[in-house]
């Protein structure tokens, strides 16, 4: 315009009190209180936080190793087969769901006792093709019957040492390290039994468990003596020293030959490792006596089962 004084291309200034847009109260509503700050242990990211849920993790993890008893994970049958284990499991009273009986079977007097024994304590009896048996038995040596049986229920590694204080007698038990075949899980158990030991514990992982085959090893054994697991041997084996008991390791290599082995007669938990590896490092050091068998030098070592037997069987005698 003329006599404007502005010149072209120049930036207007906007004029004092010109007003501004509103806010519609979101700048109030920032303002506001949020109410009391959440305690540190309650904010999900705070440190505290985290450090609660792990301690809470780690109390429901001991409390599900500690309760009495729990079924094997796995939920498949089990099957006892051949007439002697088949007898000594029925007259154990072990929790047999049927008595299967091959069709033409020649009935001797080990199976008429498990016949009436069943029928005695309620369990069913099926006659079955021989074939079904070969199948269920994956071609074992049934001899013409097998007892169809619920998974083994394994006690708590407290359960043993309390069994010993109800006898009211000094505690002997059996921990395995590192036995993987169910055969030797079965014969160490009916030494146990057989030499007054008041339970076996394995580990719960890489180790044999009380299947069919553990069963039929021990002769009916499994249903006399308890088998408990444990979630960690080491710290059942501290367990067990806390509570007074002397852990023994067997191993070749031992400072003290077995009839020298004066402390038999003390509360004792007695440890086996593997034929091949022998006792693990923990586990040895968590030891307080490692004792060996003496033998010949033409035989490198003994099987797990027959080592526990010689074992216990000095204990035993010992003792008596």
């Amino acid at each position: 315009m003329p006599g404007s004084s502005q010149r072209k291309g120049a930036v207007r200034k906007k004029p004092r009190g010109n007003p501004t847009a509103g806010s519609g109260g979101r700048v109030r509503r920032g303002l506001e209180g949020k109410g009391p700050t959440p305690k540190a242990v309650d904010r999900v990211k705070h440190p505290a936080h985290k450090r609660a849920k792990a301690a809470e993790r780690a109390k429901e993890r001991e409390q599900r190793g500690r309760r009495p008893a729990r079924k094997d994970a796995d939920s498949t049958v089990e099957w006892v087969y051949g007439r002697n284990p088949v007898v000594e499991a029925l007259r154990a009273g072990v929790p047999a769901s049927a008595l299967h009986v091959a069709e033409g079977t020649e009935r001797d007097a080990r199976l008429r006792e498990a016949l009436l024994v069943a029928v005695e304590t309620g369990v069913s009896v099926l006659e079955v093709p021989r074939t079904e048996l070969d199948r269920v038995t994956a071609g074992g040596a049934h001899q013409g019957v097998a007892l169809q049986i619920p998974p083994y229920e394994y006690a708590h590694p407290d359960d043993l040492l309390q069994r010993a204080y109800d006898a009211g007698e000094v505690p002997l038990i059996v921990a395995l390290d590192g036995v993987t075949d169910p055969r030797n899980l079965g014969a160490i158990t009916r030494s146990a039994a057989a030499f007054g030991a008041h339970g076996v514990v394995v580990p719960e992982r890489r180790t044999a468990s009380m299947s069919a085959s553990a069963w039929k090893t021990s002769a009916g054994a499994a249903a006399r003596i308890p088998v408990a697991r444990a979630t960690n041997l080491n710290r059942a084996l501290k367990s067990y020293k806390d509570a007074g008991l002397l852990v023994i390791g067997l191993d070749m290599n031992g400072a003290v030959d077995l009839p020298d082995f004066e402390a038999a007669t003390e509360p004792i938990v007695l440890v086996i490792g593997s034929e091949g590896k022998g006792l693990a490092r923990l586990v040895r050091e968590n030891c307080d006596l490692i004792v060996s068998i003496p033998m010949t030098s033409a035989t490198e070592s003994l099987n797990a089962g027959i080592a526990a037997g010689v074992t216990l069987y000095e204990i035993s005698r010992r003792r008596g």
